[in-house]
């Protein structure tokens, strides 16, 4: 068995009292698992806009001071005082980073169930991921079927769970197809397999002709544009031919909500068989933020009638609604469908030390489509 080394190197993320994001490294001590813990070395774990969040703390990052080299290398950016104020909590705390991850398990506790994994690759959630070794309760890992690399299960969590999530609330709340913004994301690419191989009618909604191509190449059925002039035109026609009243957004902020709820309106007017009512059509209108690609206001021009709403949706208020039978399926089917439905790609693979140089935080810091970061611990 490979030898455990006693510290391993951790990314973590600190907000001073001044006002300044520090990123850097540090060596913590490899910690021994207990009774029903395991070991993994961590060999691979995704930069997903979650975690910039938490690394990034809002800082201007394009103003980032990079100083040192190897494992001292630190990056260095202003949080203004709006937003220190707002992270009042975390000033002073030296924070790990990184929600998901995978791995293989070097060492276990004494209870049968750790001691199973011994030696199995696993997907894990827990936090703390960009590290050389995580110890984790058992409940938190998901063993990957054999053949399945490391690289292949470091996103079996938050994008997969949230493509099943969105979806099981549309079923849950009555609604029958969906609409889905940035849908040429990775998670929007795993959206629209997911809903090709379980027959649901999926608009997506991209922001460029290269991603339209994209999603078409891939099956979609219904992809528009919000950079072509005959956008509203474009989804009104695919909301009637779909008749999806339930949109995700993963944007948030400018008009997009507001346009999508418009859209469906026109769309549930059109369908409409009754006599014309000033409060609009009865039909409601659902839009969920479980994003915020555009930090700006969220604009919505009230010409939808009275049947609508707008809120927020997170994963993990989901899962604890549904429980952990529900929980366990999704699971499960994201570990047999993790090379097909639930399939992750990334732009680039960076080392600890190299996810704190300038081009690397320069390139994952845009959120860009189709340029998802894999950080690779021990590589």
């Amino acid at each position: 068995m490979t030898e455990i080394p006693t510290t391993g190197l951790q990314l973590r993320s600190l907000i001073t009292a001044n006002g300044t994001l520090q990123l850097s490294l540090r060596s913590v001590d490899v910690p021994t698992p207990r009774d029903s813990q395991v070991l993994v070395r961590v060999e691979a774990a995704p930069l997903n806009p979650s975690d910039l969040g938490l690394l990034f703390g809002g800082a201007d990052m394009g103003a980032a001071v990079f100083t040192g080299t190897g494992d001292a290398s630190t990056v260095s950016a202003t949080v203004s005082p709006g937003v220190l104020r707002a992270l009042s909590g975390r000033v002073g705390e030296s924070m790990p980073v990184g929600n998901e991850g995978a791995g293989t398990v070097v060492a276990a506790g004494a209870s049968d169930p750790a001691q199973a994994l011994v030696g199995k690759t696993v997907a894990l959630l827990g936090g703390a991921m960009y590290s050389q070794y995580r110890c984790v309760e058992v409940a938190q890992c998901l063993e990957l079927p054999a053949g399945v690399s490391a690289v292949d299960g470091a996103s079996c969590f938050v994008n997969p769970l949230t493509v099943l999530g969105q979806v099981g609330t549309m079923r849950r709340e009555g609604h029958t197809a969906l609409v889905h913004t940035a849908a040429a994301s990775n998670l929007g690419q795993m959206l629209n397999r997911l809903c090709l191989a379980d027959g649901i009618a999926l608009v997506n909604i991209v922001r460029s002709p290269e991603q339209e191509t994209l999603l078409r190449s891939a099956g979609a059925a219904h992809v528009c544009n919000s950079t072509s002039p005959t956008f509203t035109d474009d989804l009104t026609a695919a909301l009637v031919a779909t008749g999806a009243t339930i949109a995700f957004d993963a944007i948030g902020g400018g008009r997009l909500a507001g346009q999508i709820l418009t859209c469906m309106e026109a769309a549930a007017v059109a369908s409409a068989t009754g006599e014309y009512s000033r409060y609009g059509s009865t039909t409601h209108k659902q839009v969920y933020i479980y994003g915020g690609l555009d930090r700006g206001a969220t604009e919505l021009n009230r010409n939808f009638g009275m049947a609508w709403s707008v809120g927020g949706w997170l994963l993990t208020p989901y899962m604890q609604e549904v429980g952990a039978d529900e929980v366990e399926r999704m699971r499960q089917r994201v570990a047999g469908e993790i090379t097909t439905t639930f399939a992750s790609t990334y732009a680039r693979h960076v080392t600890l030390v190299e996810a704190l140089s300038a081009d690397a935080v320069a390139g994952y810091a845009k959120q860009a489509t189709g340029e998802k970061y894999l950080i690779t611990p021990n590589a």
